[in-house]
């Protein structure tokens, strides 16, 4: 969140696939949510009655009051926090974030609760990206699993870890599709593609919230950043957004609206202008779409500082004035990061006047009060700190984090099948590389201090694998660069006191020559490249996709040497290796808490890797934007070839993702050549593990609408199944394209639409599946 950037800035100034189902109109995956939900939980009549009857009660000030979410470091200077607290006793605030500690969380709640008037109980949110304490993988590594079940199981464990300290809410999943790698916060979405994309977001939500809002321990999910983000312009964080309508309906709002379908309590709000409107004060987007068309019932919340960012915009004349503006669009709570000031105070103010009717204000209040009833905070208001550290260390936590990260590893590359590694035949590894010896690198971004969370790196996890009986050796090879000017998770620890741990730097020159040297006299070697974690994330945009620093130069030098190399990525973002002739390439993302671990099981084959990539991997940022799913052009023939200079085909597909076995697609076969509109096509394929060795594939099932309303994407992702086979065992995989699947919306009609046509399906193990079909649909 920019609320990281603006706030710190100042401060120091001064599951499975059974569980995907078309959604109502856009055919993505979602989870079915009753009105009522199950366990004895508040139905909706009880909920908004209550919700009511408050409102009755209160006072324009106090309901101003509850639209306001502060942040709070408990850890900060007291100058930034005891305004907080006396906003709090005033009844000024209605949620605060950035606290982890439950005796402080308690400690706030008991002010809001005893010495308030209406002793309303505050909502206490965090970002939760991809855990609280046990970390797992980033979400576009949880996204390359193609595992929702496993990322709805994450997410849930990060919801448990995140009440037992006093949490009620996150600010996640990020939901944006990102077709531009250049762009840092890729890091936290599920990369390209609409319908994988709305597979993870339904799969986060449910994981977060349990079978309903307020189950014990689960939290608020929070999709973001509503909506278009992913395509700021030039991947460039925080710019501009101009998409078609086109774009919008059928690539960037289907996993919002899986989200809502699963049941989500909040949206976040983005901070760019989409096609010239800002969205923190965009009706069309929060009332027209969101609540109207969409049917959502919960509360919107603005990113940090993004109400004030609408005078910036230069759409408000002040802060009073964007306050008013944001919440007649239909926002229903203002972030505000520290130094910053705050303005929904002034609804109050704006309903003494008239230009805010109290049915108005009622309306922005009441799903805040909704949420605060469902979540049972006015008969249980405090955590119980005592049970917090069981929950935090459980081991089956960890369990489930190496897990995680062993079906999240992407196997791009696997030269005369150098891996899995001979444990028999291997004496010496030498394991090189500025990421190879970190334990903070392996979590990844969007890891606070508060969170406490401990990693294991790589060559620990090595070294944990092989024990006494394999020589390891280690070298950095070369310095990490940092970045030219500060991440914001540098500047807030920086801020509370807490900064990273700094290494003494090396001689790039002097340290590339002992790692060739350790290479030389080694078996094999483990070279760990990529990013630091503090490339990716917010803020975090890159215009290339090289290697940082001088590790191009030291990858080069060690597969000189003629000795195997193996690589092991850590990025959020394709990365250029210059068409390294390493024999193989394993894309780990950021594996987080058991990173190292599930490093070690995959190279010698106690894991084998089934990730497929949820990006197209593309050499060149100049290539960015890109999407598998584009619209077929003028000279079709020459698609790859439209830069005169290069190719602008990928270096590996969207959907790629190799093994340590093999695997044969046969038997394609659609039920019966034709169907009316409105009917659902049934779709089998017979897949094969044609190795020797255990492993999973993921079948992937693509389409293509020859003719209609509009033209059509190339290729549309519509199906996945991801399998475990034996060596010599097939199985006959079932699909099923529901109507949903074979609509979309057309700017010709401005609506949804199905046409009648001939359409081209293919099923495989990546995007450039070749096993190809057809079937027709037609009126009845």
């Amino acid at each position: 969140m920019n609320m990281l950037r603006k706030a710190v800035g100042h401060a120091l100034l001064a599951g499975s696939i059974l569980a995907m189902a078309a959604s109502g109109q856009a055919g993505y995956a979602r989870s079915a949510k009753s009105s009522t939900p199950p366990g004895g939980a508040p139905g909706d009549t009880d909920v908004t009655n209550r919700a009511k009857t408050l409102l009755a009660k209160m006072t324009p000030e106090e309901k101003a009051g509850q639209l306001s979410q502060y942040f709070y470091f408990g850890q900060a200077p007291a100058t930034m926090t005891d305004p907080i607290d006396a906003a709090i006793a005033k009844g000024q605030a209605g949620a605060l974030l950035f606290i982890t500690d439950p005796a402080q969380t308690n400690k706030l709640q008991k002010i809001a609760v005893e010495q308030t008037r209406m002793k309303i109980p505050l909502l206490f949110g965090f970002d939760v990206i991809h855990g609280l304490r046990t970390i797992f993988p980033a979400p576009i590594g949880m996204a390359a699993s193609w595992d929702p079940a496993m990322v709805e199981q994450a997410q849930g464990i990060a919801a448990a870890e995140s009440r037992a300290v006093g949490l009620h809410w996150t600010f996640a999943p990020m939901v944006d599709i990102a077709r531009d790698a250049r762009w840092g916060r890729i890091f936290e979405g599920a990369g390209e593609d609409p319908y994988l994309g709305s597979a993870m977001a339904a799969a986060q939500v449910r994981g977060f919230q349990g079978r309903h809002i307020g189950e014990p321990g689960h939290i608020i999910a929070g999709p973001k950043h509503f909506a278009g983000y992913g395509a700021a312009m030039g991947g460039r964080d925080y710019d501009e957004v101009d998409l078609s309508d086109n774009l919008l309906w059928n690539v960037y709002l289907p996993p919002f609206k899986a989200a809502v379908d699963a049941g989500a309590g909040n949206i976040m709000s983005a901070y760019m202008a989409l096609n010239g409107e800002p969205a923190t004060a965009n009706h069309w987007l929060l009332t027209k779409v969101l609540r109207d068309t969409w049917g959502f019932k919960g509360f919107v919340v603005s990113d940090a500082d993004a109400v004030n960012s609408l005078t910036t915009h230069g759409l408000t004349r002040d802060g009073p004035d964007a306050a008013l503006r944001a919440v007649k669009a239909g926002l229903n709570m203002e972030m505000i990061p520290p130094t910053m000031p705050g303005h929904m105070g002034s609804i109050a103010t704006a309903v003494a006047e008239g230009r805010l009717t109290t049915a108005e204000l009622d309306k922005a209040v009441q799903p805040i009060l909704e949420m605060k009833i469902r979540m049972g905070l006015f008969e249980n208001p405090y955590v119980d700190a005592s049970k917090a550290e069981a929950v935090l260390n459980d081991p089956a936590h960890r369990t489930a984090a190496l897990h995680a990260a062993e079906r999240s590893a992407v196997l791009l590359r696997n030269e005369n099948a150098l891996l899995p590694l001979d444990r028999t035949g291997i004496k010496s590894i030498a394991v090189i590389g500025p990421l190879a010896d970190s334990a903070r690198e392996v979590l990844g971004s969007w890891v606070f201090p508060m969170n406490k969370a401990v990693g294991v790196g790589i060559l620990a996890g090595i070294t944990d694998k092989v024990g006494k009986t394999v020589r390891v050796d280690y070298s950095a090879g070369v310095n990490m660069p940092k970045r030219t000017y500060p991440s914001p998770f540098v500047m807030m620890e920086t801020m509370m006191g807490t900064p990273a741990v700094k290494r003494p730097p090396i001689d790039d020159t002097a340290e590339i020559a002992r790692a060739v040297g350790l290479a030389k006299n080694a078996d094999v070697s483990v070279l760990v490249l990529g990013e630091s974690q503090e490339m990716s994330g917010e803020m975090a945009s890159r215009a290339s996709f090289d290697l940082p620093g001088r590790q191009q130069e030291l990858l080069d030098a060690v597969v000189a040497t003629g000795k195997p190399v193996v690589v092991l990525l850590m990025s959020a973002r394709p990365l250029n290796l210059k068409n390294s002739k390493a024999g193989a390439i394993l894309d780990l993302w950021y594996p987080g808490s058991e990173g190292g671990h599930a490093a070690a099981n995959l190279l010698f084959g106690d894991a084998v890797p089934g990730g497929k990539l949820p990006i197209s991997w593309i050499p060149s940022a100049a290539q960015a934007p890109t999407t598998y799913s584009y619209l077929i052009s003028h000279d079709q023939a020459n698609a790859m070839h439209r830069y005169w200079d290069g190719s602008n085909e990928p270096t590996y597909a969207f959907g790629h993702g190799l093994s340590y076995t093999s695997f044969t697609y046969s038997n394609l076969h659609v039920q019966q050549p034709s169907y009316h509109v409105g009917e659902p096509v049934k779709v089998s394929v017979d897949l094969t593990n044609s190795g020797k060795r255990t492993g999973d594939e993921v079948a992937q099932l693509y389409i293509h609408q020859r003719s209609g309303t509009s033209s059509r994407p190339i290729r549309e992702l519509k199906g996945f199944q991801r399998v475990t086979l034996k060596p010599g065992e097939t199985r006959t995989l079932q699909f099923t394209l529901t109507p949903s699947d074979l609509r979309y919306w057309s700017a010709v009609t401005r609506d949804w639409v199905q046409d009648e046509s001939a359409f081209d399906i293919w099923a495989g193990g990546s995007s450039n599946a070749a096993l190809a079909g057809s079937f027709e649909i037609s009126g009845r």
